[in-house]
This record gives C-alpha cells, sequence and structure tokens, in this order.
C-alpha cells in the first residue's frame, strides 16, 4: 500500500531552531510517523529573524530530511502563482497548516483550497498557542478583524482542526469560527532526542538568600519577558536573572531595557543572547529556576527541557502544564496577580539545597514520565488518517455524483 501523502506548512524547520518548538513537534513526527506516511515539507529557506538562506542548502529545491522532503522556500517563490505550481505538483493527500495567523504557511493557503486552484484534500489547522487568551491579546484588533473576514469567506468550512492540549480544544471552541471539529493529539517526544537534558542536575547548590534564574526563549511580546522583569522588582536576595534568547523584537528589547535599569541593584539581569540548542541542557542545568509567564504556549517544549534539567519552573497558566505546586515541581500562575508570583519568587530566594535537591529530582522524574507515550503517537497517527479519509470519501461521493 502507498503511503499517505502529507503536505506540512510550516515558517520553521531543521536545522532552524529560533522558530521554537514547533520544529521539533514536527520533526519528531516525522522521526516517529515517517514509515507510515510520506512527509513533505515546505519552510522557509532561513531561520527566524535571519536574511540568509541556511548554509548547504539549496533554495527551491526538494531536498532529503531524515525521513521527509524539505522545499526550503525564498519569499519569492511564497508569491500565490508560484506557490500553486509547487503545490500541484506534489499530488498530496493531506495538507497540514502549522499556524493560523500565519500569512504564508497557513492563509494563502487557504485562499488557494477556497479558489479550487489546488486540491481541495483533507486539510488540518494547528493553531499552536495562537487562540490563547493572553495570545489574542497581542494585536487583538487586527486579529478580530482577521477572524470576522475568514469566517465570511468560509476559508476553515470543512477543516479539521488539532488541539494539543484539552486547554487548547477549549480556546478553538470559543472563537467565533463556524463550529469545528477538533481532534486532540498531543506533541510526541522523541526520547533520545532529548535524553542529554537528564541527569546531573541535583549537583546544583542552593545557598538561602541566592536564586540564579534563567528564562530562554524569543524575546517577544508574547513570551512576556517585561512581565517576568517587572516581578522581580522589590524582591530581596542576591538574585540573577539570566536571559537567554534572540532579540526578535528591538522595540520590545528595549522596552525590557528600561525595566532592567529600574530595578534593585541586588538583581543582576545578564543578556547572553542567542544560544545554540545543543547548550540548553548545561544553561538550564546551571540556573535553580526556569522563569517563563509566557501569554501563551500550546505545549512549550522548553519547559519540558527544563524539566528533564532537573529546574523548578515558574510559569503562566496559559500552557498545558497546571498543577506544578502539586506535583511539587513548581508553579502555575495567572498573570493578573503578580503578587503569587513574586511570592514564589522569595520562596524560591529563601530555599535552602535540602528542599532544592527534592523539587529537582521531582522535576526530572516527571518530565522524564512525559516522553515517548504511545498514547499520543496514536492521536497524532489517527489525526492523519481522519484527515486522509475523510478526503478519500469525498473523492468517492464526487464519483458517485458522476455516474
Amino acid at each position: 500500500m502507498i503511503n499517505p501523502k502529507i503536505l506540512i506548512f510550516s515558517a520553521g524547520y531543521l536545522p532552524g531552531y529560533r522558530w521554537g518548538g514547533p520544529i521539533r513537534s514536527i520533526a519528531n513526527l516525522v522521526e516517529l510517523l515517517g514509515d507510515e506516511f510520506d512527509f513533505k515539507i515546505i519552510t522557509y529557506d532561513h531561520d527566524l529573524g535571519m536574511n540568509e538562506p541556511y548554509a548547504g542548502i539549496a533554495p527551491g529545491t526538494w531536498c532529503k530530511v531524515g525521513k521527509a522532503e524539505v522545499y526550503y522556500a525564498s519569499k519569492a517563490s511564497l508569491r500565490l502563482p508560484a506557490m500553486v505550481r509547487i503545490i500541484n505538483s506534489i499530488g498530496h493527500d493531506v495538507l497540514y497548516l502549522n499556524s493560523f495567523f500565519s500569512l504564508d504557511f497557513s492563509i494563502k493557503p487557504l485562499l488557494l483550497r477556497r479558489m479550487r486552484l489546488i486540491p481541495n484534500v483533507g486539510t488540518i489547522v494547528a493553531p499552536r498557542g495562537e487562540f490563547s487568551p493572553g495570545a489574542l491579546m497581542l494585536k487583538r484588533l487586527k486579529k478580530r478583524l482577521f477572524i470576522a473576514c475568514a469566517r465570511a469567506l468560509r476559508l476553515y468550512d470543512k477543516i479539521l482542526w488539532q488541539a494539543s492540549t484539552n486547554f487548547e480544544e477549549t480556546d478553538i471552541k470559543n472563537t467565533s469560527l463556524k463550529t469545528p471539529c477538533i481532534l486532540l493529539a498531543k506533541p510526541v517526544i522523541v526520547a533520545c532526542d532529548l535524553a542529554n537534558y537528564m541527569s546531573n542536575a541535583s549537583k546544583r547548590v542552593k545557598r538561602p538568600g541566592t536564586l540564579e534564574i534563567a528564562f530562554l526563549s524569543r524575546i517577544s511580546p508574547k513570551k512576556n519577558l517585561d512581565g517576568a522583569l517587572s516581578m522581580l522588582m522589590d524582591i530581596q536576595g542576591d538574585i540573577t536573572f539570566n536571559i537567554f534568547g534572540p532579540a526578535e523584537d528591538q522595540l520590545y528589547w528595549q522596552k525590557c531595557q528600561s525595566i532592567c535599569n529600574a530595578l534593585n541593584t541586588n538583581i543582576k539581569v545578564v543578556f547572553h543572547g542567542e544560544v545554540d540548542h545543543a547548550r540548553v541542557k548545561e544553561i538550564l542545568g546551571a540556573n535553580h529556576l526556569f522563569f517563563f509567564p509566557t501569554h501563551g504556549e500550546n505545549f512549550g517544549h522548553v519547559i519540558l527541557e527544563a524539566l528533564l534539567a532537573g529546574s523548578p519552573v515558574l510559569l503562566s497558566d496559559q500552557t498545558p502544564w497546571r498543577n506544578l505546586d502539586i506535583l511539587g515541581i513548581g508553579w502555575d500562575l495567572p498573570l493578573d496577580r503578580p503578587d503569587k508570583f513574586r511570592a514564589a519568587l522569595k520562596r524560591c530566594v529563601d530555599m535552602d539545597n535540602d528542599e532544592f535537591t527534592r523539587i529537582s529530582r521531582c522535576a526530572e522524574d516527571y518530565g522524564k514520565s512525559r516522553l515517548e507515550d504511545p498514547a499520543t503517537l496514536e492521536q497524532n497517527r489517527q489525526l492523519f488518517r481522519t484527515a486522509f479519509n475523510n478526503n478519500l470519501l469525498k473523492i468517492n461521493l464526487n464519483l458517485q455524483e458522476r455516474s
């Protein structure tokens, strides 16, 4: 039997890493399901915030990357006429779009589908956390206008939605789009991919009155670095706040720097800039706390990486990582309660080495328990099978009508 062909649109893919978690989600899917499905991926020929194409890759050609074929596209090749030619040359069975708001990687393919310029195959949209309340508050009017236009144009009729968590399923239902068909399919994690994050984390020493904090993410409004810095105001103790990640939005970074300048002298802020993914274990393992009050994540691979490194996590309640205090591995708190964040930060400052070691080991054990869940892999398999079978059903109905 010929494997179903899955055409994936994603702004970022390997060897890129600046696009964050979606790259790992798709790469893991390809690794674990690449023998059952024929994956073809269309992505940018450059990493986020970069102008130069990836080294050693010829843009505008199909390249074999692991178990997938990848088309590295320039901006010019993603204009509508060129996109029509690329898509129609593939003969795909399922279209898988890894965004809701991306112009090149979601809106354009759906417009072409609506205009019948590309095959009307089974189509999956994965919003990747874009519908979380915190994420929707950013550029709120622009997003509301697009959702209204999309509804009027019926861009999302007969679409299969992927929800990465039960929380995201609720977020999708809360949009004003037509009653959606939603399947839950959590991101799959390849154990060998993250195995190097584990162990040795508990060797850090934690003295009461001191705290080493890591913030590791793209520096953009959605990730809420300014909120994290503001919550550090007036926290006592010898604190170092280490910021890792590319300054994606320069105006936003300037805002964060102005907050840094207003902090008390007992808080040392160090901006390390962009780091290679291979150093994440070292970075997270060298700090006592991963602080990430994000406005919205549909999964948050960096959160899992922090746990595997034995780092307690202090998060907003806008991620699927919940009940962390009950689990004894951190905190998930509402963004409108900065007092609760400050209380958690104070507790971390006061924590002695025995308590820190206990929490660190619990975090690492919990992270290990989330690796390569067979049920999660089956959810993703059924997501593609459902889209493929719906497409076959449409073809059969069309043939019956013609006869």
